[in-house]
């Protein structure tokens, strides 16, 4: 296992680290076997781990919480908040009344009296800079906190929140979780430019393309991942974008096994090689699922191998756009870019 400091707070942190979406009823995921699968983590070296409050509506923190007991100073813990947690209108956003209540709830479901990375899950444009700023770093001043993150932000409200934050003598973001894979490289132009520009660290989500590049899907096949059963639409290949991928991926999978590398060791190290990018967020359902992430934790990839990733997906592009979630809000409502 790799080891890279988190940004510039000192933190060193595994290159892969957990994420615990699958924890609870989106994974279908038992206590037992989130325990199983954070034994075998750490015991491979993971040392940080990444949960949310809207994971099965807590359920996942609860079930974190229940497999780290008694070994809490041992692991990086990050969680989330933001997200809509009920239909209550203001169980929700960037606010300082509900981000103090969401970490309550966080710390009462984790069973811990603080976390090491607290992060806002998405930018809520109903709310100021200085109202969540201050919020958290009040929290964090008082010991709930240790630093605290941003996740999928859009490339300006990142250095608009850097500039927030110094204007108001404010804490700041330290770190950005973006979606980032072979499939959906966008953010290279934009997102990584500026965290790098600010220290920030990276953790990146869905390296392995929500099942793209497992392994499990290929040309001739039915695809019959677990992803698919959720989300039918991203893998509908009569959608142009969807057939853009399995090309790709049929590619991809050439360039692989020319490498001697696996689809996953390919679409792993890829993530983990560039520079801005501290860790890759892998989320296993199964002990088999992580043993196959587990085996790129070393793997580093040649030039040319990199080299030739960028023929088949250029530098910059996504290859399913209307897929990105930091869309600035005026590219989504035509009522927001015109007079």
């Amino acid at each position: 296992m790799q080891y890279r400091t988190l940004g510039r707070t000192g933190v060193q942190v595994s290159s892969l680290a957990l994420g615990a979406m699958n924890f609870g009823p989106i994974g279908r995921t038992t206590q037992e076997e989130a325990t199983a699968l954070v034994d075998a983590a750490l015991d491979a070296g993971i040392n940080l781990i990444d949960t949310a409050d809207m994971y099965g509506d807590g359920e996942s923190e609860e079930m974190v919480g229940k497999a780290i007991a008694g070994r809490r100073d041992d692991i990086v813990l990050a969680t989330k908040a933001g997200m809509p947690m009920g239909d209550e209108r203001n169980h929700r956003g960037g606010s300082r009344r509900w981000l103090v209540t969401a970490l309550e709830d966080s710390l009462r479901r984790l069973g811990v009296d603080h976390v090491d990375l607290y992060q806002l899950h998405r930018w809520d444009p109903a709310t100021g800079d200085e109202e969540t700023l201050s919020a958290l770093t009040d929290l964090q001043r008082a010991g709930k906190i240790r630093y605290f993150g941003s996740s999928t932000f859009p490339a300006h409200r990142i250095v608009q929140a850097q500039w927030a934050a110094r204007e108001h003598r404010l804490s700041r973001y330290v770190t950005e979780q973006p979606s980032y894979s072979l499939l959906q490289r966008g953010i290279e132009a934009h997102v990584l430019p500026v965290t790098e520009e600010y220290g920030l660290g990276v953790l990146a989500w869905s390296p392995l393309a929500s099942g793209w590049l497992s392994g499990a899907v290929r040309a001739g096949r039915d695809i019959t991942t677990h992803r698919s059963g959720l989300l039918p639409d991203r893998f509908d290949l009569s959608v142009p974008a969807n057939q853009a991928r399995l090309d790709a991926v049929e590619k991809l999978a050439r360039v692989a096994d020319e490498a001697g590398l696996t689809m996953i060791q390919l679409a792993l190290g890829f993530v983990t090689a560039h520079p801005a990018v501290t860790s890759a967020l892998i989320g296993p359902r199964t002990l088999d699922h992580l043993r196959a992430q587990l085996a790129a934790a070393d793997t580093v990839l040649p030039a040319d191998l990199l080299d030739a990733v960028d023929e088949i997906v250029a530098p910059g592009t996504d290859l399913a756009p209307h897929e990105k979630f930091d869309t600035p809000p005026s590219l989504l409502d035509a009522s927001l870019r015109r007079r």
